[in-house]
């Protein structure tokens, strides 16, 4: 029994729609903050790339950045290195900001009068 080969739908480009969802900034905070549990820098840096792309783009993002476009689409590359000033810009172009959390809840250290003593007088203990 010979089977007719059947034509398959060529995958449409998701582009528009992933610059569509980016648009939203609590989606890019959850779509960046995803790429950088990755692990793997030059994800994240793509992922940074796309929402800049959604954002106005990336010449919009580096007039707003205060950075020359060529040296925003170099730092977005998947090999591109910011420094944390020019992440913390281009961040802040794009509507965001970096934070850091804590893994998991540290419990409050409890001050003993010892340790609150020494706080205030800034002696140390001898050992």
């Amino acid at each position: 029994m010979k089977r007719e080969p059947r034509s398959l739908l060529a995958a449409a480009p998701q582009d528009e729609w992933l610059a569509e969802q980016l648009r939203d900034a609590e989606l890019s905070a959850e779509y960046l903050n995803a790429a950088l549990a990755e692990g793997d820098q030059a994800s994240f840096m793509l992922s940074l790339r796309n929402v800049a792309k959604a954002r106005g783009g990336v010449a919009a993002v580096a007039r707003h950045a205060g950075m020359n476009r060529v040296a925003l689409s170099r730092a977005l590359s998947g090999t591109g290195n910011p420094e944390l000033r020019s992440l913390t810009r281009i961040l802040d172009a794009s509507g965001l900001k970096l934070l850091i959390a804590s893994r998991t809840k540290v419990p409050a250290r409890r001050r003993t009068p010892v340790a609150a003593k020494t706080a205030r007088t800034g002696a140390r203990r001898a050992v």
